[in-house]
């Protein structure tokens, strides 16, 4: 088969493997379509712990092409969603319900073979039937399962204040998910015209224009809509520049959520005075944990639409192209490798 193979930091090869066999409890997944995220472009530096040699893309849509000893819940020719994550459930944090945490994580797509390839093998069990779901729509799964844990961990109030920063895949999903779930008002601000019109047609109530060059400058903007401040403050860029505005727009006792992917090395700077003087919580949200069912689940009654967000399209033998497009962040909100 063909695949995206790694075998340090920046060098990547499109290269023919041998085709994967599935073991017991196993399917062998033909490739339809996986998506490629700006994890993959941190992958592509080395960061987040890769193990090499790495065939990367975790957001995998697949078609069960055959099966291993014992498999019975899934079927040849069955279009099926993968969950990514194959924790081992018996570690200390499994046992205390943080499976993004296992310390044997299997991670396809990280540190094992992931979906830029024709075929991969993976668990069954991690395999989410979706022959009902549009291939276009079924696509953004594992992204929206990660908006949903995100959820989880802001716990948002019903009625809040809601600023989201960034209009990308994960900022339109999580300002979705934020509106449908009882916000009282969602503001979503990104440099991108068409991005903020797509974020006005999924629900948004207020958008503004930030300048791409100079992000406090839409600073007065947003204290105009929100004179106290936010209730929650949302960061959905990893920008540091946009980070950083995201304390000075939260009112008192509010809550900041760093949801966008900043390099592991970046640092910012924060007053300890000013997050103890006003009783501000500073929250984080890793991956997804217990929100596969739950994504696809709002995917098809259509509680989170997709419709517009697949802007670019690529052969596996494009990936360097896709890599691009995702570092070009006026343009494109998602692209999508179709092996």
């Amino acid at each position: 088969m063909k695949a995206i193979v790694y075998d340090r930091p920046y060098a990547f090869r499109y290269t023919d493997l041998p085709d994967p066999e599935p073991g017991p409890a196993e399917v062998r997944l033909r490739v339809l379509s996986a998506g490629v995220c700006g994890t993959d472009a941190h992958l592509h530096r080395g960061e987040f712990s890769p193990c090499y040699p790495l065939t990367p893309g975790h957001e995998v849509v697949g078609e069960v092409e055959s099966m291993g000893e014992g498999v019975t819940t899934l079927a040849v020719g069955q279009r099926v969603a993968l969950n990514n994550r194959v924790s081992c459930g018996t570690c200390a944090n499994c046992r205390r319900a943080r499976p993004a945490f296992c310390t044997r994580l299997r991670d396809h797509g990280v540190t094992r073979p992931g979906g830029f390839a024709e075929m991969i093998v993976v668990p069954a069990s991690h395999c989410h039937p979706a022959d009902d779901i549009p291939l276009d729509v079924v696509a953004f799964a594992e992204p929206v399962a990660c908006a949903v844990h995100g959820m989880d961990v802001l716990a948002p109030q019903p009625g809040s204040d809601v600023l989201v920063f960034g209009a990308g895949t994960t900022g339109l999903l999580l300002a979705q998910l934020l509106a449908g779930s009882g916000a009282g008002r969602v503001t979503v601000a990104a440099p991108t015209e068409a991005k903020l019109k797509l974020a006005r047609d999924f629900g948004a109530d207020e958008t503004v224009v930030m300048d791409r060059h100079d992000a406090s400058a839409s600073r007065g903007a947003l204290r105009t809509l929100a004179p106290d401040g936010f209730d929650t403050v949302v960061d959905a860029t990893g920008a540091l520049a946009v980070i950083e505005q995201c304390l000075p727009l939260t009112r008192d006792g509010g809550t900041v959520f760093l949801y966008g992917m900043a390099g592991e090395r970046e640092r910012i700077e924060l007053s300890p005075h000013e997050i103890f003087s006003r009783e501000l919580t500073v929250r984080g949200s890793f991956t997804q944990a217990f929100s596969f069912d739950r994504a696809l689940r709002v995917l098809r009654t259509g509680r989170v639409r997709t419709d517009g967000m697949i802007t670019h399209r690529f052969g596996l033998d494009s990936y360097g192209a896709a890599l691009d497009a995702v570092r070009d962040d006026r343009g494109c909100i998602k692209a999508v490798i179709h092996p």
